[in-house]
């Protein structure tokens, strides 16, 4: 159930390259590991929840992933005056509770992370490392790479443990 290497998307034959491309090529891998999670499942799949009381579910972590994905990069660092895609003071968990088994919600939700993830690299490409954000306190883009990291490794040790109860996929 481990995913071939020869068709593995995250290996990539590029050398390390100083701090940018290691900081880049680790969310990389990390952002396709999610997306490894999500492939071939249908929207009653990706939209199973954890378990009660929770409503974690694949789908729920693509759609909170978005949120973050668009919250730091377009709102704390490019400074754009964007809202929530999904969470709301209405709605505080809306990336979880709008996870819902439709077709139509997960399509949306591929293209939100989709979009979100490529202002994201588009911002770490073109911004200096030492750029400080507008969150308030004080964090460089070099800081949010590194933290963007972690948010992605931690929701997907989440995602491993939702695709092996799904139908017992595991590994990377």
């Amino acid at each position: 159930m481990f995913l071939d290497p020869a068709v593995d998307p995250r290996d990539s034959d590029a050398p390390p390259g100083g701090e940018r491309s290691t900081l880049v090529e680790y969310l990389r891998y990390q952002r396709l590991t999610l997306q490894l999670k999500c492939e071939g499942l249908d929207a009653e799949q990706l939209a199973r929840r954890a378990v009660e009381p929770s409503t974690m579910s694949l789908l729920g972590l693509l759609r909170h992933l978005a949120d973050v994905e668009r919250c730091w990069f377009r709102r704390r660092f490019a400074g754009q005056d964007v809202p929530n895609r999904y969470q709301s003071a209405a709605e505080p968990d809306g990336d979880f509770d709008g996870a819902v088994a439709d077709r139509a919600v997960v399509d949306e939700a591929w293209a939100a992370w989709r979009d979100e993830v490529a202002f994201a690299e588009r911002f770490a490409a073109e911004t200096d490392l030492d750029f400080v954000g507008h969150d308030g306190g004080v964090r460089t883009l070099r800081e949010l790479l590194v933290h963007m990291i972690e948010e992605y490794a931690r929701h997907n040790g989440h995602a491993d443990l939702l695709r092996e109860r799904i139908d017992g996929r595991i590994g990377e």
